[in-house]
C-alpha cells in the first residue's frame, strides 16, 4: 500500500505522523511519500519538502511565497503521475490541499481529508471544492459531519487527533517540581506558536501580565515558547522589565499544567487547554482591515473551538461577540477578544478573578472537565486508519491499478 501525504503545518505534521504509524501498525506493508515536516519523515515518510518554512498567514506573505507553491504544486502532480499511489491523504492547510486535491482527482487517485478546513466558519461557498476533489471527508469535530452532510459531502467524524497527542504524552516532572515547591501562583502565557501570532500579540499579553501583577503581587509569568527561536523573538519584543517572569521554550505542557491560569492566542492550544481543564483567557489582535474583512465574512460568533462546541446555536442569526456579563454567552468556556483594539484591560480582568476567587476558579474547572469527558476520548488516528483500510485502499483496487 503506497499513500501520499501533503500536509503544510506543524500540528499537520504531528497528525500526520501519528497516523502513518497507525497504518503501519495495522496494515503493515505501508509506503509513505508526500509533503510534510519533522514528524511524519521521522514515522518513515519520504518527503519531498519539509513544509515548515511555507506555513504562512495572511495574503501579503503567502504572495511572496506563490512562486514556490506554483513549482511545488508541479512536483506534486509529476510524483503523483509517476508513483501511482493508491490514495492522497490530505491534513489542513486548505489554500494549498484544493490544487493537490484537484489534480490526483483528475489522475483518479481517491482523495482523503483528514481534518476537514472549518468550512462552516467562513466562505461555506468553498464546501463545493470538498464535494468536487474530495471522497472520502474526516471531520474533527462532533458538529462538523452533519454540517458538511447537510452540503452533500459523505463525512464521516473521527475525533480530534490532538487528543491521541495529548494522551500519548509525558510530563517532565523534575521540570514540575520548581513550581511544585514554590509559593508564588503561575500565570502561563501562550503567545503562539507562528512568529506572526507572536508578533502581534505578546506585547498586549505582557501589557495584561503586568495589569495582572498590579492587583496580584504574589504571582509570576511564564512564557511558554514553541522553540528557542520564538524565545529569543519574545525576549526581544519584552526588553528590559520589572515583572517575576521568565521565557521558557519547548515546555508548553508542563507550563500549562503547572499554571493557576492562562493567557492565549487562540488556535489549536485551546484544545490543550480543555484537555488541563486550565481557565484561559483567549486574545487574537488583528490589523483594522483584517478585523472588518473578518467580521464580515465570519459565520460564527466565537473564535476558541470549545466556545463552538458549546454553543447552543453554530451560526446565529445576529452575531454578538463575546461580552462579559452577556447572558447570550453563559456557555462560553474561554473568554475570548479577537479584535484590532487594545483589550489588555479585559484580558487582565478575568486572569485577576480566578486568581482572587477560588469559588469561581474551581466552577469554570469542574465545566472544562465535563466538556473533557465527552470530547477529549482519543484514538482518532486509530479510527482514521480503519476508515482508510476499509473503505479507501482496497486490494483489488490497488491490483487493477497496478495491471
Amino acid at each position: 500500500m503506497k499513500l501520499f501525504f501533503s500536509v503544510g503545518e506543524p500540528s499537520g505534521d504531528l497528525h500526520g505522523a501519528n497516523l502513518i504509524r497507525e497504518l503501519g501498525r495495522k496494515a503493515g506493508n505501508l509506503a509513505t511519500l508526500g509533503l510534510g515536516g519533522p514528524r511524519m519523515q521521522a514515522a518513515g515518510c519520504e518527503l519531498l519538502r519539509d513544509m515548515t518554512d511555507l506555513a504562512v498567514m495572511g495574503l501579503i506573505p503567502a504572495l511572496v511565497k506563490l512562486p514556490q507553491f506554483f513549482q511545488l504544486l508541479a512536483k506534486v502532480e509529476q510524483t503523483l503521475k509517476a508513483e501511482r499511489p493508491d490514495a492522497v491523504v490530505l491534513i489542513d492547510y486548505p489554500g494549498f490541499n484544493w490544487h493537490v486535491a484537484k489534480k490526483a482527482k483528475t489522475l483518479g487517485i481517491p482523495v482523503v481529508y483528514y481534518g476537514l478546513p472549518q468550512l462552516w466558519a467562513w466562505l461555506s461557498w468553498r464546501v463545493e471544492k470538498v464535494r468536487k476533489y474530495v471522497d472520502h471527508p474526516l471531520c474533527k469535530l462532533p458538529f462538523e459531519e452533519a454540517w458538511f452532510r447537510s452540503q452533500g459531502c459523505q463525512a464521516t467524524y473521527v475525533g480530534h487527533p490532538y487528543f491521541d497527542e495529548l494522551k500519548a504524552q509525558t510530563l517532565d516532572q523534575q521540570f514540575l517540581r520548581q513550581f511544585q515547591t514554590g509559593l508564588q501562583r503561575l500565570v502561563t502565557i501562550l503567545p503562539g506558536s507562528r512568529r506572526s501570532e507572536v508578533q502581534r500579540n505578546f506585547a498586549l499579553q505582557i501589557k495584561a501580565a503586568r495589569l495582572i501583577h498590579r492587583e496580584v503581587p504574589d504571582v509570576r509569568f511564564a512564557v511558554a515558547s514553541y522553540n528557542d527561536q520564538q524565545a529569543a523573538m519574545a525576549a526581544k519584543i519584552l526588553g528590559n522589565h520589572d515583572l517575576p517572569l521568565t521565557i521558557i521554550p519547548k515546555k508548553t505542557p508542563e507550563l500549562i499544567h503547572a499554571a493557576t491560569c492562562c493567557l492565549a492566542v487562540s488556535g489549536s492550544v485551546s484544545l490543550e487547554l480543555l484537555y488541563h481543564a486550565k481557565p484561559t483567557v483567549m486574545q487574537y489582535n488583528l490589523a483594522v482591515p483584517t478585523y472588518y474583512i473578518m467580521k464580515h465574512l465570519v459565520r460564527v460568533q466565537y473564535m476558541t473551538l470549545p466556545n463552538l462546541i458549546t454553543t447552543p446555536e453554530l451560526h446565529p442569526a445576529r452575531k454578538q461577540k463575546y461580552r462579559r456579563g452577556g447572558s447570550v454567552h453563559d456557555h462560553v468556556l474561554f473568554p475570548e477578544y479577537p479584535d484590532w483594539r487594545d483589550r489588555s484591560q479585559q484580558v487582565a480582568s478575568h486572569a485577576i478573578e480566578w486568581l482572587q476567587d477560588e469559588p469561581s476558579r474551581l466552577d469554570l474547572i469542574r465545566r472544562l472537565e465535563e466538556l473533557r469527558s465527552t470530547l477529549a476520548i482519543g484514538g482518532a488516528s486509530s479510527r482514521a486508519a480503519d476508515y482508510i483500510l476499509q473503505h479507501v485502499v482496497r486490494q483489488p483496487q490497488a491490483q487493477s491499478r497496478a495491471a
